[in-house]
């Protein structure tokens, strides 16, 4: 049985074979700590360190490299922009939309006197920038929202949000976790103030990896202090970027991973990859509106949506649905609510979340028929049992 791997909003499977082997050849090869010495080895590793910001920046429209910080993951960047700018005092405009990468630093944020506005978005998850502007109060300081939510695929109009935001005097954090790589954008054309990514989705990098760019007008607290290699003589950490907010040594093998599929995506257009996914998952999404006893609540059209589609079964939970994808099928898709309650909770699904079905960019259209014919395979079982 061939498997079809369908979590590509989770992580992106395969990747190209540069990713793995530009990481291999770090291992074996190269190894030195970025930043921490003059021989060969750690100038190469500080180069190539180097490099990857440019690449990202060039990728990203994001400006000036040196203010791409690099992390583990968008979590720990969304972390760093909520903890590092937000004060007791503070009031922020949030989203129905966030994942908990943003909902729990809030709910911590809280506790330290800092208040949260939740904006709600329509039934497919489409948010309104007048929706935004009503929320803000004089003493708001920050909107953060997703760019592209993960449980529907529905696309924030980042560069509304971030316009009235900024007539107001109010700086924009922009979650990218689901569109750096998948969706064509411009960090500098569109106003955002702080953008977090991560490297192991549509950057085709491995987990690991990830990074928060910090336009010109953001000054961050570091989120935690350590060695950089640079002012080791000072107690205080550096001040400028993007040594002050990337203390420790970095993972550098994961970040030569990294590189290697900003590369390959540079050299095939961002521009080709959404096209791609959209049309797959339209497809798909087309498929499955046809099934009976099949809800699907992403957005119907490939414009206002990346390559995610949720659904579910009238008569099937989505766990049992999954279990039987994988094992009776070999489709690997996701069930649960995807780390995004809210979502679930405007959909009406917080009891058992979804199914969730993402593509990629190595996903055929092969791949979105087997997945769509397995499901009106089990909605024909599931209609046969319930008139027996």
């Amino acid at each position: 049985m061939r498997e079809i791997y369908l979590d590509n909003a989770a992580t992106t499977f395969p990747k190209p074979e540069e990713v793995y082997r530009a990481i291999d050849r770090w291992m074996r090869t190269q190894g030195g700590s970025p930043g921490r010495g003059l021989y060969r080895r750690a100038v190469d590793a500080e180069e190539m360190v180097s490099d990857t910001r440019e690449r990202l920046a060039a990728l990203l429209g994001a400006g000036d490299p040196t203010r791409i910080v690099l992390t583990q993951n968008s979590t720990e960047a969304l972390n760093m922009a909520l903890k590092g700018y937000l004060r007791p005092g503070d009031h922020v405009v949030s989203t129905v939309l966030e994942h908990n990468a943003v909902v729990r630093p809030l709910w911590a944020l809280e506790k330290r006197g800092v208040r949260v506005t939740t904006v709600e978005s329509s039934a497919e998850g489409e948010l309104s920038a007048d929706d935004v502007v009503r929320a803000l109060r004089p003493e708001t300081r920050l909107v953060v929202c997703v760019h592209g939510n993960n449980v529907l695929g529905s696309i924030t109009p980042i560069g509304e949000i971030t316009r009235v935001a900024h007539e107001h005097g109010v700086a924009v954090l922009c979650d990218g976790s689901q569109t750096a790589g998948t969706l064509p954008l411009n960090v500098r054309e569109l106003g955002i103030d702080l953008f977090a990514f991560t490297g192991h989705k549509g950057l085709l990098g491995p987990t690991g990896t990830g990074g928060l760019v910090v336009g010109p007008r953001i000054e961050l607290e570091p989120l935690k202090e350590g060695g950089t290699g640079s002012l080791s003589e000072s107690p205080e950490p550096p001040d400028w970027l993007p040594d002050r907010l990337e203390p420790g040594t970095p993972n550098t093998f994961g970040i030569a991973g990294l590189r290697a599929g900003v590369i390959w995506l540079a050299e095939r257009g961002i521009e080709w990859v959404r096209a791609h996914e959209a049309a797959l998952s339209q497809r798909l999404l087309e498929r499955l509106l046809e099934i009976r006893g099949v809800t699907v609540y992403s957005p119907r059209t490939a414009d206002r949506r990346l390559g995610v589609v949720s659904l579910n079964f009238d008569h099937l939970s989505p766990t049992d649905a999954c279990g039987i994808l994988t094992n009776k099928f070999g489709i690997d898709v996701r069930c649960g609510l995807h780390c995004s309650p809210l979502t679930h909770r405007r959909i009406g699904t917080e009891g058992t979340g979804t199914l969730r079905m993402s593509v990629g960019v190595f996903t055929t259209e092969a791949d979105v028929d087997a997945a769509a014919d397995a499901v009106q395979k089990i909605s024909n079982l599931l209609y046969r049992r319930s008139v027996a």
